[in-house]
């Protein structure tokens, strides 16, 4: 058994092989470390620059009305795979908000419940549009950050939500 710790939200993975992606934040292999050579992002103190605030802020409304938007499309989708595949969405879009959380040093806000669909179909459409918008934006924040650890926290972001909607786009074929 190996220790193994994401670079970008700082939870452990104890197994006899390195996870592919983070099974927490969705971050790809090359952000996770054994446990040694790991420095989270989320556990760093960062001076944060008054765009990247902007960002980070931006960043944690859409994280947070993504999980809770997920989560409605679990309750209302028939199927047991589709179910799981958008709970487990809402749990990696409410760790990212959970990073936003620890970066900021603020409290977590109260999320409101989200509404959608009963249609899987229209879910995933919504769901394209929604991962498709964050990856546009994460790359932007990407570009406009001055802090090289917040570069590297949106950079992951985006990766993690090209997936996404690499995911959903599989159920609409």
């Amino acid at each position: 058994m190996q220790l193994y710790i994401c670079e970008i939200c700082g939870e452990a993975h104890i197994g006899a092989e390195k996870p592919g992606d983070c099974p927490f934040c969705g971050a790809k292999e090359n952000f996770i470390k054994f446990g040694k050579e790991a420095d989270p992002i989320a556990n760093q103190k960062i001076e944060i620059s008054e765009l990247s605030k902007k960002n980070l802020m931006e960043t944690l409304e859409l994280e947070t009305k993504a999980a809770a938007m997920y989560l409605c499309m679990a309750e209302k989708s028939k199927v047991y795979e589709i179910r799981a595949m958008y709970k487990r969405l809402a749990k990696v879009e409410s760790e990212h908000a959970a990073i936003v959380i620890k970066l900021l040093e603020m409290e977590m806000p109260v999320v409101n419940p989200e509404t959608c669909s009963v249609d899987d179909v229209e879910n995933f459409k919504r769901t394209i549009e929604l991962e498709d918008r964050a990856v546009g934006l994460y790359k932007k924040f990407a570009a406009e950050a001055e802090e090289t650890n917040i570069r590297k926290f949106f950079g992951a972001l985006m990766q993690v939500e090209m997936g996404h909607s690499e995911l959903i786009k599989k159920f609409l074929c």
